[in-house]
């Protein structure tokens, strides 16, 4: 008879491609989410499967991609510039099944920890915010979920976050979220169960233990990154709230505050690896660790750099959407694999479904990675579509688009200028050449297969905005 395993779903808010020392960084240190890596299945190409967070954690809860759920900015987000934004939904419907009510009827208790942030706007009724918390999603039980998308009042209590019991003066939200998931397992009763840990780090605000800071800027100082040049100035944003602001490229990781609270997220997933090996259940546990967007590196301080990568954080290019994927499944995955296929968001949800043997579960929009797990070399998964939608302006720099990987090959299609751009992402992963009028065969066939699917799923196409007034000199060739 199948035994069905634990599954610990972490999710991390804003982390980077390249923000992890098992991914490259010579500057944070993650050594447990390394040990992991080398325990389990590391991704390279893992995609996010929007450039900001709401519409990727829907993704994540119901296996479609977000254009599908309705959820296609971070939900509160709306901003205008050449264009307005598409319209969009501010929750998950109830008519969507999730991850979470599948899992319950396969017999598992479901746990969820952390952000949430897809509970309608703020403007809602409490009555509606409240029904679309996580326990009226199938969590048995929230801790910390609700309508906030970063903790407003700062990390160190008092937090005021809803469904969170509040902290001494000074507690470490990180640390509480972690001893609240650790209690959970200790008092977990017979059942399998799903923890879905969805950590408010490394979210704005930046802020971390005093100590760890002064740790990272001795190393900073030892490494001589303070004599580099970390930042490059860009043109103005081109949405109209920071109309009279530029975009703020950081160049290189040597941020010591974000560093440090890099160390704590990797501090804190080691506890809870501690805590599974002391309840001698680490072995029957499948870990999941991945983020819902990219790193934050062009505004709001610009705490982080994804180089190689294109850009971060609300950008349809890679540094927007590609994400550290690793994977912890003791007797099916090969300890220290390394998977190069690309994935995305919506693949959970089958993943997971398959993996607790749900008999008959929901068919979303993404594939189960269970084969690739079994085999990195698997190619079933290599030529398939991969699709975003993101028709809004980022508070980033991004404007609105839309692209689809396929193979080697991302298209991307920009709405402003109405212009296209394609990559050999194998060969060029930092988008550093875009070769679509080279390659007039590939282009005609991504950009017929990405307008099919936008038609299909019936996508929200942002329109002209009629009270438009050029600021900079790039968007007065709008007009």
């Amino acid at each position: 008879m199948y035994k069905k395993p634990n599954i610990v779903f972490i999710l991390a808010d804003d982390l980077g491609w390249m923000d992890l020392s098992c991914m490259g960084s010579s500057f944070y240190e993650t050594p447990n989410l390394d040990r992991l890596a080398r325990e389990g299945m590391r991704f390279t190409d893992a995609y996010a499967a929007c450039p900001v967070c709401s519409p990727t954690r829907a993704s994540i809860m119901t296996g479609l991609y977000p254009a599908s759920v309705g959820i296609t900015n971070f939900i509160g987000g709306h901003a205008k510039g050449y264009l307005v934004s598409a319209p969009y939904s501010d929750h998950i419907s109830h008519n969507q099944k999730t991850i979470a009510e599948e899992l319950i009827s396969a017999g598992y208790s479901t746990w969820h920890v952390g952000k949430w942030h897809l509970a309608g706007r703020y403007d809602r009724s409490n009555e509606f915010k409240e029904s679309h918390y996580p326990d009226g999603h199938g969590f048995e039980v929230n801790i910390a979920g609700c309508e906030a998308g970063m903790p407003h009042h700062g990390y160190f209590a008092p937090w005021m976050i809803k469904n969170l019991t509040e902290g001494e003066r000074g507690e470490y939200l990180p640390d509480r979220l972690t001893g609240e998931a650790i209690e959970l397992i200790r008092n977990r009763g017979i059942k399998p169960f799903f923890l879905n840990l969805w950590y408010y780090l490394v979210h704005v605000p930046i802020e971390a233990k005093r100590e760890y800071i002064e740790y990272f800027e001795k190393k900073k100082a030892d490494l001589s990154l303070d004599a580099v040049e970390e930042f490059e100035v860009g043109d103005f944003f081109p949405c109209e709230h920071k109309k009279d602001k530029r975009i703020i490229r950081r160049l290189v990781q040597s941020d010591c505050a974000y560093a440090a609270m890099l160390k704590s997220l990797d501090e804190n997933i080691g506890k809870l690896i501690k805590t599974l090996k002391d309840e001698g259940i680490y072995d029957d546990t499948i870990i999941l660790f991945t983020s819902d967007n990219g790193g934050l590196s062009t505004a709001e301080g610009s705490p982080t750099c994804n180089k190689p990568l294109n850009e971060g954080k609300g950008w349809m290019y890679e540094g927007g959407t590609r994400e550290p994927l690793i994977v912890k499944w003791d007797g099916r995955i090969i300890p220290g694999s390394i998977c190069n296929t690309p994935v995305t968001s919506p693949d959970f949800y089958p993943t997971i479904c398959e993996i607790a043997g749900v008999a008959e579960y929901k068919q979303g929009e993404g594939k189960s990675l269970i084969r690739l797990f079994e085999d990195c070399r698997d190619t079933y998964l290599d030529d398939r579509p991969i699709f975003w939608h993101y028709p809004h302006y980022a508070n980033q720099g991004g404007t609105p688009g839309s692209s689809v990987r396929k193979g080697r090959y991302k298209l991307i299609q920009f709405y402003e200028y109405k212009n296209y751009e394609l990559y050999d992402i194998v060969s060029d992963p930092g988008e550093t050449k875009n070769i679509y009028g080279d390659r007039s065969a590939i282009a005609l066939e991504l950009t017929e297969l990405l307008e099919n699917w936008k038609q299909s799923i019936e996508a929200k196409i942002p329109e002209k905005n009629p009270d438009f007034i050029p600021w900079s000199k790039c968007h007065s060739e709008l007009i």
